[in-house]
């Protein structure tokens, strides 16, 4: 076998025949690490997988069955999934430090007493992971332990055990003699992941890898451990709000547009079925700057809430502060006010907050975020059975969005009594379905004489 030295960068996982101080891919500094490969295994490899048995076969002849699922028993897990996990798969659950990805996993593997359940874990040690199970409050007798970082004995054990279902906490953990470099860096993660697909797909088993992540958010290692797996789900949330938001980046069996809600609790992560009725907050009295909106993540229908704050700027230069929205597209949204429809906040200070922590990209709440700003601009409070679907184009006329039937049956199925939708979404909806008022506007001006007279 040959052995050459490569430099792979920590950051994007580029590689280069010599060190840089500057990754040309990422634009990071000093994140090159000297790495030795071994590179006639996998020449062999390949050689081996491009044999002459592989035969060419028209798609209509091939048969098209339905792949089964395992049962999780955890409704939200399984919508981002695509309806459960698929035998045979390899998925990666990626997110920020103690936002909640082990704690999941454990409580699917302990929620599921019917299948042999192989938890690994090279983090922790068996006493701490046997403290947060009794946190969560779930026995299971069919649910083993291995404290172990070695790919060979984990496989090993596997073999042994013969689960239904194996759980990696974490994969830059691991290691494997295969080739020479430290856990957790390109090599490792890469050849690390290689063996476990290739156990996944041989045994039939599911294998689920828990990911750290960089500082910028993206999955820790090589890019190609992203392409390697079936499914990669990202776990978001801010520390600071107890709801946590699992997202499939990519899913080959299922939708990669749907997500599941969680809160954290002291006992593990509770199921948020409606999120709807806990994003929109209960008061006694009416408020100004507040709007509710009927938005799209992934396939689901959720009403949030959006606050605004327009006051009167203190230091000569105004702010523009946006939380959990794109702070370019309030600044645009202002200027559409200001040049469409005549109002001057050129000198206010506008602050716009996502109400539960959540990070908003759908355009269709350009009229809440509009409705709101207006309404705290005159300080006038908005009905509280109101909602808002609708975008916000650059010469001030109220665009159509997708979806608007979900929109309003969310909104209608809440209690609300009116929903300001634009006019060209009346095209295709069935007159007399809904119970609620469908308000049509064209314009912002229109829509500020409907709201405020």
């Amino acid at each position: 076998m040959k052995t050459k030295t490569v430099f792979f960068c920590r950051s994007c996982g580029n590689e280069s025949p010599k060190w840089l101080g500057k990754c040309p891919a990422c634009g990071e500094w000093n994140t090159y690490a000297e790495e030795t490969l071994v590179t006639g295994r996998q020449t062999k490899a390949t050689r081996m997988s491009t044999g002459d048995s592989a035969q060419a076969v028209a798609i209509s002849q091939i048969e098209s069955e339905q792949e089964p699922r395992i049962d999780l028993r955890n409704t939200e897990l399984n919508r981002v999934l695509g309806g459960g996990l698929v035998p045979g798969s390899l998925v990666l659950i990626g997110g920020e430090p103690g936002i909640g990805k082990s704690t999941l996993m454990l409580q699917v593997a302990l929620s599921i007493p019917e299948f042999r359940v192989l938890y690994v874990s090279g983090e922790e040690s068996r006493q701490q992971i046997r403290m947060r199970a009794d946190r969560i409050g779930i026995s299971n007798q069919n649910c083993f332990i291995l404290t172990e970082t070695d790919t060979r004995n984990i496989i090993a054990r596997f073999n042994e055990l013969k689960p239904a279902m194996m759980v990696v906490d974490s994969i830059q953990t691991l290691q494997t003699d295969t080739v020479e470099a430290s856990a957790g860096s390109i090599t490792q993660i890469r050849e690390c992941a290689a063996e476990l697909n290739k156990l996944a797909k041989t045994s039939g088993i599911p294998v689920v890898l828990i990911g750290h992540i960089t500082k910028d958010g993206s999955i820790a290692g090589p890019k190609i451990l992203e392409h390697m797996v079936d499914a990669v789900i990202q776990f978001e949330g801010d520390r600071h709000y107890g709801f946590r938001i699992l997202r499939a980046v990519k899913n080959r069996f299922g939708s990669a547009s749907e997500l599941g809600i969680f809160e954290m609790h002291a006992g593990g992560l509770r199921e948020v079925t409606n999120p709807s009725e806990i994003l929109l907050s209960q008061r006694d009295h009416a408020v100004s700057g507040v709007a509710i909106s009927a938005m799209i993540e992934g396939l689901r229908p959720i009403l949030i809430e959006t606050q605004a704050l327009v006051s009167t700027a203190a230091y000569g230069t105004p702010q523009r502060s946006g939380t959990g929205f794109d702070l370019r597209r309030l600044n645009m949204l202002l200027a559409v006010l200001e040049k469409r429809a005549g109002f001057r906040l050129g000198t206010k200070d506008v602050f716009l907050n996502i109400a539960g922590g959540l990070r908003v990209d759908d355009p269709g709440i350009d009229m809440a975020v509009i409705a709101a700003i207006l309404s705290s601009a005159e300080d006038i409070p908005l009905d509280n059975k109101t909602a808002f679907a609708a975008e916000v184009g650059l010469s001030g006329e109220i665009r159509a969005v997708n979806r608007i039937e979900a929109r309003i049956s969310e909104a209608e199925k809440l209690g609300f009594g009116r929903i300001f939708i634009s006019k060209f979404n009346l095209k295709g909806l069935e007159k007399g379905k809904h119970s609620i008022n469908i308000q049509p506007v064209s314009s912002v001006g229109q829509l500020f004489s409907q709201l405020f007279g």
